[in-house]
């Protein structure tokens, strides 16, 4: 990993020498006002799970098989711009909110709300915050309450709220295809989290480089230390190749390794987990196949980390296909209807198998999932960018996976249903 990370920073400072005398992106500051941006999103979340194994939420004891909320939030986010000058000053700001519209104590857990102590769901939540951030030539400093998008910290956005994570953020350009990225963050709020750091994330310190060699060829690595938890490394590479116009073939790679250190708060940890999916465009049509293996002592961990570090093929709408030793396959279709006269319209579905999942019983874990999805998007008029997005997911698993799973809280067979209205407005 350290050599591979030294490398690409090694070609990227050969490559970009060039590069150097451009002109920075704070060279080109508007100001504090004059470029500060205002917008919205209003999203209505209804989703439904329906445990095929009699599992439920953890407020009827098992009871029932069955979870569904409904509700609505609203986000303000206000971005400033540069101050002009050598070294440029900002801030970011947002405030959010969700209202309960369905939902009760007999069907809580789908992770929309809050859970308050007697089992029943918060019927309102909001945050607000913010970061400061600096810039000098291409590099941008930010410090305070942000969203993160990196291979080993991710901060998840597939509920109603984003988690949000607080500490320090450092993004750097100045060489030409190259973009560096370090940060520490000592508290991570939760989708439904009531305090700072109800993730109980302790600190992360965090670093990534990625280098952009050809614009078909794209590399990266990554590395974490989560404080008494454990350590991440990661690799990634993607390569398209234009066959002709209108078809490529499309490679992508993507490999962690994760061992526990310290308490071990997350629980003892050895895995080491890749995947390689390979895609074919054909005009409105993409095939993909992939293929993604774990292996060591444990399954793959993350969610301390952020619960949208998961940057590998087979981590769909349910599960992760990433148990101890676990093999998993997967086929996907997408279909975009504008080719069809139906521009904004798009269809997904996939089917991913896996097995040789190795359980507490020492028996052979098997798991499957198909998805479907469709997707659609206003493209003009007064709702332009409104969304409309079906979809839906049937997870299977045999006996002793389902008996594993349940041990830790966990109903691994079960049917899906969500459906996601998103609407985003620019205001400024």
């Amino acid at each position: 990993m350290r050599m591979m990370k030294w490398s690409i920073i090694a070609l990227s400072v050969a490559a970009g020498t060039s590069q150097m005398a451009m002109a920075s992106d704070q060279d080109n500051a508007k100001g504090f006002v004059e470029d500060s941006t205002f917008s919205s999103l209003t999203r209505l979340w209804y989703m439904n799970r329906d445990y095929k194994d009699g599992y439920s939420n953890p407020t009827n004891h098992g009871q029932s098989g069955y979870r569904q909320d409904t509700g609505v939030a609203e986000r303000l986010n206000y971005s400033s711009g540069f101050t002009q000058g050598t070294i440029g000053f900002g801030i970011d700001a947002y405030v959010m909110g969700t209202v309960k519209l369905d939902g009760g104590t007999g069907r809580a857990g789908n992770g929309l709300f809050h859970l308050n102590n007697d089992g029943s769901e918060a019927q309102t939540q909001s945050a607000a915050g913010g970061d400061f951030k600096i810039r000098l030539s291409d590099t941008v400093l930010k410090y305070g309450d942000q969203v993160v998008a990196m291979p080993v910290f991710t901060t998840s956005d597939t509920r109603l709220l984003p988690e949000i994570a607080t500490g320090t953020l450092v993004t750097s350009k100045e060489i030409s295809g190259l973009t560096l990225t370090t940060g520490r963050f000592t508290a991570l709020r939760t989708q439904t989290g009531q305090f700072n750091d109800s993730a109980h994330l302790g600190s992360a310190n965090i670093f990534g480089a990625t280098y952009k060699f050809t614009p078909s060829l794209i590399a990266g690595v990554a590395a974490s230390d989560v404080e008494n938890n454990f350590k991440k490394q990661y690799i990634s590479t993607t390569y398209t190749l234009p066959i002709v116009e209108g078809q490529a073939l499309i490679f992508d790679l993507n490999a962690y390794s994760t061992k526990s250190q310290g308490k071990a708060l997350s629980g003892k940890v050895d895995n080491k987990l890749w995947s390689l999916q390979t895609g074919y465009t054909l005009g409105a049509h993409k095939f993909s196949i992939a293929y993604q293996s774990s292996s060591g002592g444990t399954g793959y961990i993350y969610g301390v980390d952020g619960s949208g570090t998961a940057y590998f093929a087979n981590s769909i709408e349910i599960s992760d296909f990433d148990g101890a030793q676990e093999r998993s396959w997967q086929a996907r279709y997408d279909l975009n209807m504008k080719t069809y006269g139906v521009p904004g319209l798009t269809f997904m579905t996939r089917y991913v198998y896996g097995d040789n999942i190795r359980t507490t019983e020492d028996l052979e874990g098997r798991e499957r999932e198909l998805n479907v999805e469709a997707k659609y998007v206003l493209q003009t008029g007064p709702a332009k960018d409104l969304s409309f997005r079906l979809r839906t997911a049937f997870l299977r698993a045999n006996d002793a996976y389902i008996k594993a799973a349940n041990n830790h809280d966990i109903g691994p067979s079960n049917n899906d249903t969500r459906l996601i209205i998103e609407y985003p407005l620019s205001i400024l």
